[in-house]
């Protein structure tokens, strides 16, 4: 359904530092530089950072949350201990099962270094 999602920094180098090291985790490559951009380039999508092109500063979302597909629950963790090493905060429950109508999810919450909350999730069987 999506071709990219695209968020703002204040700071693109260090940026480029917590994302590099966080996605690492999810065995995705250093991301490409353009510019006041960063992209990060899978099969399945293209996560991209930026400073804001109107100049103002970057701002994380009201009731926002970038999710990242993990292959297991031990990758969530990496994810999870990778992203605090890095300056992310935890949010949310510690990372777990979260349990649902049919759907058993294990996952993590985390803010950046700007404030926008991301999360790792392993879909397991039901």
């Amino acid at each position: 359904m999506f071709s990219h999602v695209m968020i703002g920094t204040n700071d693109l180098d260090k940026a480029k530092t917590f994302y590099d090291n966080l996605l690492s985790t999810l065995e995705v490559r250093p991301a490409r530089v353009d510019g006041r951009r960063i992209f990060y380039i899978t099969k399945t999508g293209v996560f991209s950072v930026t400073k804001p092109i109107n100049g103002e500063a970057a701002t994380p979302a009201n009731g926002g949350t970038i999710g990242f597909a993990a292959n297991s629950p031990e990758q969530v963790n990496a994810w999870h201990t990778a992203g605090i090493a890095a300056g992310g905060v935890p949010c949310e429950d510690p990372p777990g099962v979260r349990q649902g109508p049919g759907v058993n999810l294990y996952i993590a919450y985390l803010r950046d270094l700007d404030g926008n909350k991301i999360c790792a999730m392993h879909r397991m069987a039901s």
